[in-house]
């Protein structure tokens, strides 16, 4: 699969929850701009099966390279991104939660979730669409999570997909400032 399927079937799922992207999207193709996407993000476990690494991997098959590495000790995350040499290609961001930070019922949880992702999705780029593949979910646990991290929660209720899609604002030509695109956003009922 190539990194424009993938990113049109990420899109299309990320819409489908989200159908004010779209409308956003509509509203600037409307004025005439080119909405570039500076970046998608995801959300993981430093779990090997499905790590930043094992989440990379179908963008890096599709010639994306590591560009950069973060530590954020207080979310207990870390991340790394990918670019592309085409400039047009947006920006990948991998996150993945650090769970040897978490409680021993934190990790626990965490591992007998992954543990039930069906094994032909690990290692696959289907995995980057399958969503709570570990269906169906419990509201005690989404809550239990959610009382030590929102990311483990999130990831929990929502599974491997996009976590969020962006606009490189600099890209745009009828806005000047971040506040002007925020203005026009509020004015149109965002």
């Amino acid at each position: 699969m190539t990194s424009e399927e993938i990113f049109a079937r990420l899109w299309r799922q990320y819409i489908q929850d989200n159908p004010d992207a779209a409308k956003i999207h509509r509203l600037l193709s409307d004025l005439g701009e080119t909405v570039v996407n500076d970046h998608i993000a995801f959300r993981t476990f430093n779990d090997e099966r499905v790590n930043v690494d094992a989440l990379a991997q179908p963008f890096i098959n599709n010639g994306y390279r590591e560009c950069g590495q973060y530590d954020f000790p207080v979310k207990k995350l870390f991340a790394k991104h990918y670019e592309h040499d085409e400039p047009n290609f947006p920006k990948v961001f991998i996150s993945e939660l650090l769970l040897e930070k978490f409680s021993t019922d934190l990790i626990r949880t965490v591992k007998t979730t992954l543990n039930n992702i069906p094994k032909n999705l690990i290692g696959n780029v289907e995995l980057l669409f399958s969503g709570a593949s570990w269906s169906p979910l419990s509201y005690a646990t989404y809550k239990a999570l959610l009382t030590e991290s929102e990311y483990a929660a999130w990831i929990y209720a929502y599974g491997f997909r996009a976590n969020h899609f962006t606009v490189n604002v600099n890209a745009l030509t009828s806005f000047q400032e971040v506040s002007e695109l925020n203005d026009f956003l509020i004015e149109k009922g965002f």
